[in-house]
């Protein structure tokens, strides 16, 4: 039983045993991020394969998040020297999940804009990725002393909170320790009820559009800004990042404007609530979209990344040559494992089947905010927009990157 405690306690255990790993490598191995384990397992494995996971068994992350495994036993040892349980600070209603959402832009920010600038030749150096997994760990564990588990984990800790609202699609969810069932996608409506979700899938598939369109739609306009912020005076890598954050915040305003225009026409069809309800209630139509960007972009780098996680990185984390502990440090990438045709098919594929899902969920609200069921029709010409728009974004964008 997976809510069990001896089950909760040893998936707790690999959890924190990965983290450190990752932490160790990062500090003790070499700098080259596509031979230290610490990058992969970090940014490919855990990154991507929580929210896959989350949608087929359910949020897994919960249960082998690693601060949760020292924040648990840490207040249970509190309480039996205190003889009570710790006392915390009533978490702000009105802060909800930001620090999940501006989190979550500061964690893809690292990757694609602090590695650009960092001292290695390609990608972010895994002696950063260690640090900041130090200063994050100390920083949640901080935060969940002040608000309490319960709150921290629910609305500020950004993997909690990204990994569970993948997993509030899949049909598998936890209650109480306990593993049930539910409606696929139902558990979409209830998790985007609280303030700030929205920010949270706004942040998710804007950050994902930034990392493709960064070398496509908006590389001229980087390489200007580059170039701009060169010429008033910054330095050479001030300017990079300063170029990278300043589209990434236009990829994520770009998101969020195109789900207000959505919202405010809904907005304009009589019986219906008004704009700031319709914001954070269709919210959870942007969930399976967000999925779909997520693996339509990455599919092809799990794939390839994954040979590498379960080869010669596992044999040899960190990356130093000195180690060979399952006989497959020098196994390489096989890249023709999957072909391009394929890889386009998946991407379409997913990126359809993510827009029917939330325009199946979008259709499901709207029908319980409107009694007429022409006027909720009616509703969705601007939600069908919407998605075509998000779609044909999409579809754009993966055909610039595979050109």
């Amino acid at each position: 039983m997976l809510g069990s405690i001896p089950v909760r306690i040893a998936c707790g255990a690999v959890g924190l045993f990965l983290l450190g790993l990752a932490i160790y490598a990062g500090l003790e191995g070499t700098t080259a991020p596509d031979r230290n384990i610490a990058l992969t397992l970090i940014y490919v494995t855990a990154w991507l394969g929580f929210p896959v996971l989350g949608v087929l068994f359910g949020d897994l992350f919960a249960a082998f998040n690693p601060w949760k495994a020292i924040a648990t036993p840490a207040a249970l040892v509190y309480r039996r020297l205190a003889g009570r349980a710790p006392s915390h600070l009533g978490y702000p209603r009105w802060l909800g999940r930001w620090p999940a959402a501006v989190g979550l832009v500061a964690f893809v920010w690292l990757e694609l804009i602090y590695g650009q600038g960092s001292d290695v030749a390609v990608g972010l150096s895994p002696d950063a990725v260690a640090r900041a997994a130090i200063f994050y760990s100390v920083y949640t564990l901080s935060m969940t002393a002040v608000f309490g588990r319960q709150a921290w984990f629910k609305n500020g800790e950004i993997f909690s909170v990204y990994f569970g609202m993948f997993g509030s699609l899949g049909k598998l969810a936890f209650r109480d320790g306990v593993l049930g069932s539910r409606r696929l996608l139902s558990g979409s409506s209830r998790w985007v009820a609280g303030t700030g979700s929205v920010a949270v899938v706004i942040a998710s598939i804007g950050t994902t559009t930034f990392d493709g369109a960064q070398e496509g739609v908006f590389k001229d306009g980087i390489e200007r800004l580059i170039e701009w912020s060169g010429d008033i005076g910054l330095g050479a890598t001030a300017s990079v990042r300063f170029a990278g954050t300043t589209f990434m915040l236009i990829s994520i305003a770009l998101v969020a404007l195109v789900y207000l225009l959505g919202i405010r026409g809904m907005a304009t069809v009589p019986g219906g609530p008004d704009r700031r309800r319709l914001w954070r209630g269709m919210g959870h139509a942007l969930i399976p979209i967000a999925l779909a960007y997520l693996v339509a972009h990455y599919f092809s780098l799990f794939v390839f990344q994954e040979q590498a996680q379960f080869t010669y990185l596992l044999s040899d984390p960190l990356g130093t040559g000195t180690t060979d502990l399952f006989g497959t440090a020098g196994s390489g990438i096989d890249y023709g494992v999957i072909g391009s045709d394929l890889i386009w098919y998946v991407q379409v594929a997913v990126l359809i089947a993510g827009h029917v899902a939330g325009l199946m969920l979008a259709h499901d609200r709207a029908i319980a905010y409107w009694n007429d069921y022409r006027l909720a029709a009616r509703s969705q010409y601007w939600m069908l927009a919407m998605m075509v728009a998000f779609t044909c974004f999409g579809l754009f964008l993966l055909s610039v990157s595979n050109a």
